[in-house]
């Protein structure tokens, strides 16, 4: 019994010289920050000087303000004229694809209501003036295209509406350009991209 105990306290006592010999872990290394690019752009990562004063452009200019505005206006047109397919358009993936862009651009003019309210900003009346905005139809176009039906209402919806995003296409490229605001440049990239999609789509058709 003696002998058992003295084999346990020696145990235990290497036990414990083992540990006090033993180093203790270095502290695990800062983990890295990355910061995202701007749509478009590779990621980087920074020092930990840069790092600790690093904040994301959040500011919003002229070019931000104005095109959050514009879009709201050149979205509603493209819901105007895509709220009238399913009951004039004769094609079937025609149909599907207007209510396509009504399921996107509707809660995209929400979001930019939203961020215009936040920067204390004016959002557009409902039929407020367009002015030389691309790809916007005129009235007389409107016009027509509400009272065509059939296979005529498919042709110039296509028309019009392939011109429509390309005019938004060029919006989102110039803020691209100007802006500052990281949301406003995610949003026009996202623009950019799924409107050249529909663009294709409706050349098919």
């Amino acid at each position: 019994m003696r002998a058992a105990l003295l084999c346990v306290t020696g145990a235990t006592l290497i036990a414990l010289t083992g540990c006090s010999d033993t180093p203790a872990p270095a502290a695990a290394q800062t983990a890295p920050v990355i910061a995202p690019g701007r749509p478009g752009e590779q990621a980087r990562t920074l020092g930990p000087e840069e790092a600790a004063t690093a904040a994301p452009a959040q500011a919003a200019n002229a070019a931000d303000i104005r095109f959050m505005q514009d879009m709201i206006i050149h979205h509603r047109q493209a819901l105007d004229m895509s709220v009238l397919a399913p009951s004039r358009a004769q094609s079937e993936p025609l149909k599907r694809l207007a209510a396509r862009i009504q399921d996107v651009q509707g809660p995209e003019i929400t979001m930019m209501s939203t961020w215009l309210q936040q920067q204390s900003q004016p959002v557009p009346e409902h039929h407020a003036a367009h002015g030389n905005m691309p790809g916007m139809a005129t009235p007389e176009q409107m016009a027509a295209l509400k009272a065509a039906s059939g296979t005529a209402f498919d042709e110039l919806y296509i028309q019009l509406m392939t011109a429509h995003h390309q005019g938004a296409i060029k919006m989102a490229e110039e803020v691209l350009r100007k802006g500052s605001h990281i949301r406003v440049q995610e949003l026009a990239e996202d623009i950019s991209v799924s409107q050249s999609v529909e663009i294709a789509r409706m050349h098919d058709l």
